[in-house]
């Protein structure tokens, strides 16, 4: 039996009217902007197209984030069955084949992100050979940013960069898919076993006893000696960045499903646990754990939808049925909210599907806006409640 299967009426009344508001969105946005990408935020609620950088255009395929708005069509494609939806997201496989063809903008872990929403899933539902050429040649491009004889994944910037090298953030276990896809893929298990082994250091170092996470974490390049924790953008480097709990949850639920080192499921519980522990009354995190109600500060409902996600993953790999409908209701709650309070409704002049998320607070980048992600893990977690069995792309 699934969440979806015990939820009351109401709130699979509420589920399904909240997914019909977003693909009247995503629909509007496939008209809006078709093969091109929007910005990675909102402005006053309405995303732009992606300013032109890196030598790209308005609108071209640059930044972490361009592969939410594919992955939202699939999404779409899985709750409506419409070509329509397959035609759109199938549009964004030569724009991804030429940025890793070309090199344009490909010193991030982020690859992972990016290349399995855009071209491994095209790749599995339909066989496009362009798709898994490109997803391969990311796979490649991301192995080169392992680091020995630390065995992590440098999360940003040249190799070379002394501010970036040594460093990982606790985002990647989201990248590791695509390394696991790789290596199912070929027979050649380098990409699964570099995998294994960032994971690992992550779950030793990232993750503090108590129970918090780190947002990103250096280790000597040379040595491989773990260094430091820190944050970019949390509130400081000892507290507990929101987003990145959340990422916790799901990034080693994911992880365990691919290896099945029951250490990764422990270390999701503990995330889940203390995500949960921290959450106020309307069961949407605030951007960092730190604070709470009254604190006038602002929401990130980014993390409540990845949360979300992470938490029925991580029941999903559960035994016990006490511990598996804990999480699944704790991941029904914050759905809830965010359909009642945080969404668009499909009835507002945002082109978001979700409001109230925040990028990079210390910054001031995309405060209580709209974010491409969030978007996509919200209407992730709206396909989750919706369908029965459904298949994770990650």
């Amino acid at each position: 039996m699934t969440a979806t299967d015990v939820r009351p009426s109401s709130d699979a009344e509420a589920t399904a009217a909240a997914v019909a508001a977003a693909i009247r969105t995503v629909d509007a946005n496939i008209a809006t902007f078709g093969d091109r990408y929007p910005a990675d935020t909102t402005d006053a609620n309405r995303y732009p197209l992606r300013p032109p950088t890196a030598g790209q255009p308005e609108g071209g395929n640059v930044g972490w984030t361009t592969s939410f708005w594919p992955g939202q069509l699939w999404l779409a494609h899985d709750l409506t069955g419409d070509d329509r939806h397959l035609r759109a997201a199938l549009s964004h496989v030569g724009s991804f084949a030429d940025r890793v063809d070309s090199g344009i903008d490909l010193d991030t872990h982020d690859l992972g992100f990016l290349y399995t929403l855009s071209c491994v899933t095209p790749a599995r539902r339909t066989g496009d050979p362009r798709a898994r050429g490109a997803a391969l040649a990311a796979a490649d491009h991301l192995m080169t940013r392992v680091l020995e004889p630390a065995g992590i994944i440098q999360a940003w910037g040249d190799l070379n960069d002394p501010r970036q090298r040594g460093r990982t953030i606790i985002d990647s276990l989201m990248n590791t898919p695509l390394l696991f896809w790789a290596s199912q893929t070929t027979g050649d298990d380098r990409y699964a076993a570099a995998a294994r082994r960032h994971t690992e250091q992550l779950r030793q170092h990232i993750l503090r006893p108590d129970g918090t996470t780190f947002h990103t974490f250096y280790w000597d390049p040379g040595s491989g000696v773990p260094l430091r924790g820190e944050t970019e953008q949390g509130h400081a480097d000892n507290s507990c960045w929101a987003r990145g709990q959340a990422w916790g949850i799901y990034g080693f639920s994911l992880n365990h499903r691919h290896i099945g080192d029951p250490a990764l499921l422990a270390a999701a519980k503990t995330c889940a646990d203390r995500f949960l522990a921290h959450l106020p009354e309307d069961h949407v995190a605030y951007w960092d754990l730190e604070f709470g109600d009254g604190s006038g500060q602002e929401r990130d409902s980014s993390a409540a939808a990845i949360a979300v996600c992470g938490l029925h993953e991580l029941a999903d790999s559960l035994t016990d049925p006490a511990s598996a409908d804990r999480y699944r209701t704790a991941a029904a709650e914050i759905l809830r909210s965010l359909i009642e309070r945080y969404s668009t409704g499909g009835h507002s002049a945002s082109n978001a599907l979700l409001l109230h998320g925040v990028y990079d607070k210390p910054k001031d980048v995309g405060v209580d806006e709209g974010t491409l992600w969030g978007d996509y893990f919200y209407l992730e977690a709206l396909t989750r409640a919706t369908i029965s069995g459904w298949t994770s792309p990650w």
